[in-house]
């Protein structure tokens, strides 16, 4: 029986290094939104590892919601953002922290921050468990992130290929055979 991790070329992130580097991410957080009980917004489904570990590193009082929004097409953006799931509650003059499992071509968020702040939150920050600027194609920027990544295709700890790859405790490159 094939395994998940018979695809994966190397690790690129162990589970300590992750772990380690949320937390300190999350005591940052905290620290920067202490008495503004901010939003937390995560984007379905490649959040949801990241921002479960997140949250319970920040010690202040906050709020969590989910947006679910599609624009790949197996390994690249299709450039086109769907809405699959939009926020229930009025963020108006709240202060909102999208959290994301990795910026990439920065067009998914970009669209999701544009398209937030005409409910006039606060403020909009990002906070990234990845940052891969080498394939950024929109002019956005996390304000917190917990790792910089080369151009690999990079799957694990909610990120995934195909919904599939998700439930590894680590950062993986993908083999190259797998998705080509």
């Amino acid at each position: 029986m094939r395994r998940v991790e018979d695809d994966i070329a190397y690790t690129l992130l162990t589970h300590d290094e992750i772990y380690d580097k949320v937390h300190e991410v999350g005591r940052k957080i905290a620290e920067d939104y202490r008495d503004k009980n901010p939003v937390f917004v995560g984007v379905l489904k490649g959040c949801f590892m990241f921002m479960a570990d997140l949250i319970r590193c920040v010690d202040i009082p906050c709020e969590i919601e989910f947006m679910a929004v599609s624009s790949y097409s197996g390994t690249s953006s299709t450039g086109a953002v769907r809405i699959q799931k939009d926020l229930k509650g009025d963020i108006n003059g709240r202060h909102i922290i999208l959290v994301e499992d990795i910026l990439d071509s920065g067009i998914t968020l970009n669209y999701l921050k544009n398209y937030l702040k005409v409910r006039e939150p606060a403020s909009i920050s990002i906070v990234t468990l990845l940052d891969k600027p080498a394939r950024r194609q929109a002019p956005v920027y996390s304000d917190y992130h917990c790792f910089e990544v080369p151009d690999a295709f990079v799957v694990g700890y909610g990120l995934d290929y195909n919904e599939r790859y998700r439930n590894l405790p680590y950062i993986g490159v993908l083999k190259p055979e797998v998705y080509s």
